[in-house]
């Protein structure tokens, strides 16, 4: 084969330094942002964060002219090292029921027909709100049960054997392991020893049964559920409850109440009196203990009314203060040679492209949530019944931006609303067939199932079918197996669960 030389034609897209950047930053949380700011301040001596900030009064009712992402040219050097400010912004109990918190979206994920009670860590507060000393210094389950053991007459060997089966408590208040796994596990070779440790498991089992929270220390659902009812004073619901949780949990978390009543010999009021007795009950005594850090969502974006219009602004809480160190700037523009041939000189410029790109950030995210904002009027009049179907392509079609840049801006951004604050991909849905020819958002159709199921009779729930032929007669057509997805996501139990005994 004869070599020879070819002139070929073709493009492709140069992904500069800054623009990586440029596209990394604009896809980072709040929270990733602000870790990401972090570390650059440690890194760049020439970048550094405002102390003193005083907020800019102007609001911003038009978004400012901005290239996007993809077409922005790496032109940060010739910028200057002017500072990016935000705009300043003035101005369960136990009567619940398990379908409220199906329909609230709270996860639950207790033995169906046992309902969830919120944990506590403290006790109440006073009428300023002040919390307990046990908010403020935590207290472990393990540290609460050591805590009673003081007062006990217990042997040296008895309170060890103790003090083994509160270690081996699970963060429910649960014992996984059975004694016999747990004496194995600590005596293995001498089988006399390691029976007469048994000996003193038992008997320290019965110690931590007794002990508060109540149900601690049980080795199953049944058992934690049948301790707890035996504290409590001597009924006919409470023998039934007794009965239903030592052997007929499965049948109470099918709402099979004809079974039930054949198989305790309880009347329909007496059942409903020891299904309330149960769902009272706490199916995970340790949870109070356990302390959750609130995962708080921070909102990018604020919506508010000002008369008859919708004001798009930034939060001014999310926005980084950043500025370039002057000192170390002017000390580089009077070195012999200039920034150029400074070994510093290029962290001046990286200082300066990552301000640009935060802001560029900042400014995509408010030219998306304005887009999104008139596009929704009517979700921020009437909330989500009025939500109307739009895609990402639209957004970037009206924006000039590229679909792929809508859906890094909409992912984990958050926008306040008079109705609460929520992502911007929930703004977006598919559309469904109406009798008149339109659409009808997925988000709005999931609204009005909801809007259903909480007006239904709790003794004759709705089916999924019976939703797809309610929601028929408002003139949307939709499969049954679509109610069925969207009754999944709203975390709405189906109908045989929701059904009251």
């Amino acid at each position: 084969m004869k070599p020879s030389l070819q002139v070929r034609l073709s493009q492709h897209l140069a992904l500069t330094p800054q623009l990586q950047q440029s596209i990394r930053l604009l896809q980072l949380s709040t929270l990733e942002l602000h870790q990401e700011v972090e570390q650059m301040l440690t890194q760049n001596p020439l970048l550094e964060a405002e102390e003193e900030y005083a907020p800019s009064a102007h609001e911003f009712d038009e978004p400012r002219a901005s290239s996007s992402a993809e077409d922005r040219d790496d032109s940060a050097s010739s910028g200057n090292d002017g500072d990016f400010e935000a705009p300043e912004i003035k101005a369960d109990d136990f009567g619940t029921t398990e379908r409220d918190d199906w329909e609230n979206g709270t996860e639950r994920d207790d033995f169906d027909g046992i309902r969830e009670l919120p944990g506590r860590v403290g006790g109440d507060g006073d009428d300023d709100g002040e919390r307990t000393s046990q908010d403020s210094a935590h207290v472990s389950l393990q540290e609460h049960l050591l805590q009673q053991t003081a007062g006990m007459n217990l042997s040296a060997t008895d309170r060890t054997a103790l003090m083994i089966l509160i270690e081996s408590l699970n963060d429910d208040g649960w014992l996984e392991d059975s004694l016999d796994e747990i004496a194995e596990g600590l005596i293995a070779d001498d089988g006399e020893a390691r029976e007469e440790l048994l000996e003193h498991l038992r008997i320290a089992l019965r110690w931590l049964q007794q002990m508060d929270p109540p149900g601690v220390g049980a080795r199953d659902l049944p058992e934690c559920l049948v301790m707890q009812l035996r504290l409590l004073p001597r009924s006919p619901a409470q023998i039934i409850a007794v009965i239903i949780c030592k052997q007929h949990l499965e049948l109470l978390a099918r709402r099979d109440s004809k079974k039930l009543m054949a198989l305790t010999g309880a009347d329909e009021e007496l059942l409903r009196e020891a299904q309330c007795l149960i769902t009272q009950l706490e199916p995970k005594p340790g949870r109070r203990f356990v302390r959750e850090e609130a995962a708080a969502v921070v909102p990018d974006v604020i919506v508010r009314r000002v008369g008859r219009e919708l004001r798009v602004m930034l939060n001014p809480e999310v926005a980084p203060k950043l500025r370039i160190n002057e000192l170390y700037a002017n000390a580089l523009r009077a070195t012999r040679g200039g920034i150029s041939n400074s070994p510093l000189g290029g962290q001046l410029q990286e200082a300066r492209w990552f301000i640009k790109n935060i802001q560029q950030r900042f400014d995509t995210i408010l030219r998306v949530s304005q887009a999104i904002v008139e596009r929704q009027k009517g979700f921020f009049s009437h909330g989500a019944l009025a939500m109307k179907p739009l895609v990402l392509r639209e957004i970037a079609d009206e924006l000039g931006l590229h679909e792929s840049t809508i859906s890094r801006v909409t992912t984990a951004k958050y926008m306040a609303t008079s109705f609460g604050t929520f992502e911007l991909k929930y703004f977006f849905g598919s559309g469904l067939a109406t009798e008149a020819g339109g659409n009808a958002s997925s988000t709005a159709v999931r609204a009005l199932i909801k809007q259903f199921v909480g007006a239904e009779d709790a003794n004759k729930p709705l089916s999924d079918n019976a939703l797809a032929s309610m929601l028929e007669e408002q003139g949307i057509q939709v499969a049954r197996r679509t109610v069925a997805k969207y009754r999944e996501a709203l975390r709405i139990a189906p109908a045989h669960l929701r059904k009251q005994i």
